[in-house]
């Protein structure tokens, strides 16, 4: 059965929220993991893991536990790298699905914002989560439950 993880340090709770019903109704396994205590509902499909405090420290836990056909959801780029060549799929909370034709552009434009930040650029942060993210993030995961119980 495959399972749905989470770099949880960054998640928005509202998309925990659309993965708590989603992991109930479906019965699908879900991981949040973290390098800090968190909240989750009473579920036997439902845990957490935390991690150690560091750089990558969850990261590195989710690449090492993923299977291929397993969710795993962040905005997190050189993770969903890692995670895309496992074979696993990747969606940010906003909905974005990120697959083997986008990643490499995305690692790019990250590493480009990167040098703009360094050289002393304000780049600005992302905007926050909009009911429109919050619905295409829904539509992914539905896509992915359906295509997880074939």
């Amino acid at each position: 059965m495959s399972a749905i993880w989470v770099d949880a340090d960054a998640c928005p709770n509202v998309i925990k929220e659309v993965l708590f019903r989603a992991a109930e109704r479906a019965q699908v396994p879900l991981t949040l993991v973290a390098n800090q205590m968190l909240r989750v509902p009473p579920s036997r499909f439902i845990r957490t893991m935390r991690v150690a405090s560091g750089f990558d420290v969850a990261d590195n836990e989710i690449v090492r536990l993923v299977e291929a056909g397993d969710l795993v959801v962040t905005s997190d780029i050189p993770l969903a790298a890692e995670v895309l060549a496992k074979s696993a799929w990747v969606v940010t909370p906003r909905g974005e699905r990120y697959t083997e034709e986008t990643i490499r552009e995305r690692l790019t434009l990250r590493d480009f914002m990167d040098t703009l930040r360094a050289s002393g650029i304000q780049t600005g942060g992302p905007a926050a989560l909009s009911q429109k993210d919050r619905q295409q993030f829904a539509s992914e995961l539905e896509r992915w439950l359906r295509e997880a119980s074939r």
